[in-house]
């Protein structure tokens, strides 16, 4: 188990660089996950560092030495890719002890890495089945034990929930992050998927076309947002954005009322969590609208509505609410809660 780091990192195919000047520490034991829009550099980012895309300038470091020249077979990383590949003709142990059989290991120690694979992965009532007769999220399993018995020093995983249902993502959530508590093996996971990214990692690092927009916790991008990017790409339903002029104690919200203003820095946008908005009587918040669409969840409904000029916003409630469409409310916004960004769409902070 190693740190990671990458220093300067930069990747061009011919005269486009898709990757640009990427500087980015990884302790041991920490779980990275790499999120961003489909085309913002996260997966070739990841093969980057496996070895797997030629690094065009910078450095790629594992532990103490330099691996930026290095082969994939000499940088001591496994990788788990979005598609299974599995041997079909093989059984689970087979494909399991495959790369130890191919490192010329004994065979006592090839039984017992794969026995201890299996039974961290509860895969021990398959191993002599062949990969047609599994579900999906336990072929996922199969090649993520193949990775483990390789003893690591770090697991790369590209997207490897992408191929299976609903439910299986979410069984496959909980299995990834028991397999990190157990293991307590660095792992670097690139997904589109911000559930994913907010309920496994350590950190996040966000990706914006082909540079990082801001790493932290999933709090830490949640609540403090280091621009209008994150703040809209972190969180589900998307933060709600409103242009506003805020200057001096107060800000002002076209055609509504607006609110108290604590700010150094002028502000040309407001951000507010679905969360953080209260529904109450006409006139009693910021802002007046009309109910246009409820999406009921159960627990939760999201309440659609229409404020003239500021556009749609969107309001979590509770499942029970007993509004209706054409019903006409005030927008109470949470004061701690509100977030303004200026020039360059970055975030003022207070």
């Amino acid at each position: 188990m190693s740190s990671i780091e990458l220093k300067s990192v930069e990747k061009w195919f011919g005269n486009v660089q898709v990757i640009k000047g990427v500087d980015l520490a990884m302790q041991e034991g920490e779980f990275i996950i790499f999120v961003g829009p489909s085309g913002c550099g996260k997966s070739t980012l990841l093969r980057m560092i496996a070895g797997l895309e030629e690094t065009s300038r910078g450095q790629i470091m594992v532990g103490d030495r330099d691996a930026t020249a290095e082969p994939p077979s000499k940088r001591g990383l496994a990788m788990v890719f979005q598609s299974y590949a599995l041997y079909p003709h093989m059984t689970v142990r087979d494909n399991v002890a495959f790369p130890l059989k191919s490192a010329g290991l004994p065979q006592a120690e090839i039984d017992a890495k794969v026995n201890d694979a299996a039974r961290v992965l509860k895969l021990d009532a398959y191993m002599d089945r062949r990969p047609k007769d599994l579900s999906g999220g336990q072929r996922q399993r199969v090649a993520i034990g193949r990775s483990i018995v390789r003893d690591p020093t770090a697991f790369l995983f590209d997207e490897p929930l992408s191929n299976l249902d609903a439910s299986l993502r979410v069984e496959m959530r909980y299995e990834i992050a028991k397999l990190h508590q157990s293991l307590k093996t660095t792992m670097i996971y690139v997904t589109h998927d911000q559930v994913e990214a907010m309920t496994l990692a350590d950190r996040i690092v966000v990706l914006d076309a082909g540079q990082i927009a801001q790493v932290g916790s999933p709090r830490e991008l949640y609540e403090r947002p280091a621009n209008l990017f994150v703040a809209q790409f972190i969180g589900s339903p998307r933060m709600n954005v409103m242009p506003c002029s805020a200057s001096g104690d107060a800000y002002q919200l076209d055609g509504h009322r607006g609110g108290a203003y604590d700010r150094s820095q002028q502000a040309s946008k407001l951000g507010v969590r679905p969360e953080h908005i209260t529904l109450g009587e006409i006139g009693s918040g910021q802002v007046d609208g009309t109910v246009d669409v409820l999406e009921y969840l159960g627990a939760d409904t999201f309440v659609i509505m229409d404020c003239g000029a500021l556009g749609q916003i969107t309001v979590r409630v509770t499942g029970n609410s007993e509004l209706t469409p054409g019903d006409k409310v005030g927008l109470q916004f949470a004061q701690e809660h509100l977030h303004f960004f200026g020039e360059g769409d970055l975030a003022v902070m207070s």
